[in-house]
């Protein structure tokens, strides 16, 4: 693990927030809600899809992948417990 692999799954899971944010508007928190779920997913989930899979996403494209799938999937989650608890 190094800075600039944590760094790339960090930016592109807030990119990848956003997106499911603008798409799903029923699971959006709000854009800088979006980004920041989007971060934390992408930097954690990333990390561990990189521990599981291994050499066979290595480099960029592992970290931009892994980082932008855990940003969708923590905005996802944290969108439906929001949606939840406010009901």
């Amino acid at each position: 693990m190094d800075l600039t692999s944590l760094l790339v799954q960090a930016v592109s899971g807030a990119v990848g927030g956003s997106a499911v944010g603008a798409a799903a508007k029923n699971y959006s928190l709000s854009p800088i809600g979006n980004a920041i779920a989007g971060a934390v997913g992408g930097g954690v989930l990333g990390q561990l899809i990189g521990n599981f899979a291994g050499p066979m996403i290595e480099g960029w494209i592992g970290n931009i992948v892994g980082g932008g799938v855990g940003g969708i999937v923590v905005t996802l989650v944290a969108g439906l417990i929001s949606n939840m608890t406010s009901k």
